[in-house]
């Protein structure tokens, strides 16, 4: 890649240039695309010039402010699928932008990184948000004192090893992709699987996943799963599921449940709020 070299080029004043995208989902599949009237290929990726995306002018600044832009285009099963959209698979997508010399595509630059925001669809097109890599200082950093544990179930502060935890059946029914009936799986307690995930492993919606709202053990023996949210994909009874137990990040379930005290990131004994207004008693310590 040489960026010196399609400075020289621009600087000519007679320029081949155009511009290429690269996306890359959470689940690592990658896409190329190119506002060129051909195919260019290059990092082992081909952009291909039949996707019909194309860009609006990108807005950087300096400092801290976010870079934003965003790209159009046309929905269809050989580029961007409207099923996949529909099902968050783009949700997040690292982004990259670059300019380049179609003449040769060696000569080029990249101008943008980040991440796909907001997607809006309109009939057969769609429209991304593009959201540079300051965006991220947006979030929330660091820990808060409280008492419930501020680890996620399974990363690297937990510590815990959801493998071996995790329970994979075939769903025997589904209701509007957001109630699933499994069975085999009474050796847990009611509501064991309370705030995990359930992974959907084959299918049209292979690789989505939900956070369990209710776990109920019926009578029968098989398990009542109730997701927040329906899964944005057909699921099929028959569907090969992987669900894992969840955390409600007390102390008392990290100690009986997954025997993790060591990794709690809580701080349990830390006082109330309520503590500051309560009028003293009779008897109490000075």
């Amino acid at each position: 890649m040489s960026r010196a070299a399609l400075l020289g080029h621009l600087a000519t004043g007679d320029t081949t240039v155009c511009r290429c995208w690269r996306l890359t989902r959470a689940d690592g599949v990658t896409y190329g695309f190119t506002d060129h009237d051909r195919d260019l290929t290059f990092d082992g990726l081909t952009h291909r010039a039949d996707s019909g995306l194309t860009a609006r002018a990108l807005v950087q600044g300096t400092g801290l402010s976010v870079d934003n832009s965003e790209a159009a285009g046309v929905l269809s099963d050989a580029a961007i699928r409207d099923a996949d959209v529909e099902a968050g698979r783009f949700d997040g997508a690292e982004v990259e932008s670059w300019l380049v010399n179609w003449a040769d595509p060696s000569q080029r630059m990249l101008r943008f990184r980040g991440a796909l925001g907001e997607i809006r669809r309109e009939g057969a097109a769609f429209t991304a948000e593009l959201r540079g890599l300051t965006d991220l200082l947006n979030q929330p950093q660091g820990r808060s004192y409280t008492p419930s544990c501020q680890a996620i179930l399974g990363d690297a502060a937990c510590g815990v090893a959801l493998g071996p935890l995790a329970e994979v059946r075939e769903a025997e029914s589904v209701e509007d992709a957001q109630v699933f009936f499994l069975p085999g799986l009474d050796a847990y307690a009611d509501r064991w699987f309370d705030r995990g995930v359930l992974r959907v492993l084959e299918g049209e919606g292979a690789g989505l996943e939900g956070i369990v709202k209710v776990d109920r053990l019926l009578p029968d023996g098989r398990r009542r799963i109730t997701l927040w949210a329906p899964i944005r994909a057909e699921v099929p009874a028959g569907t090969s599921l992987r669900l894992t137990p969840g955390c409600d990040k007390r102390l008392a379930t990290c100690r009986d449940k997954f025997a993790n005290v060591a990794n709690f990131r809580g701080f349990p004994t830390i006082p109330g709020e309520d503590w500051l207004v309560v009028p003293p008693r009779a008897g109490d310590a000075p």
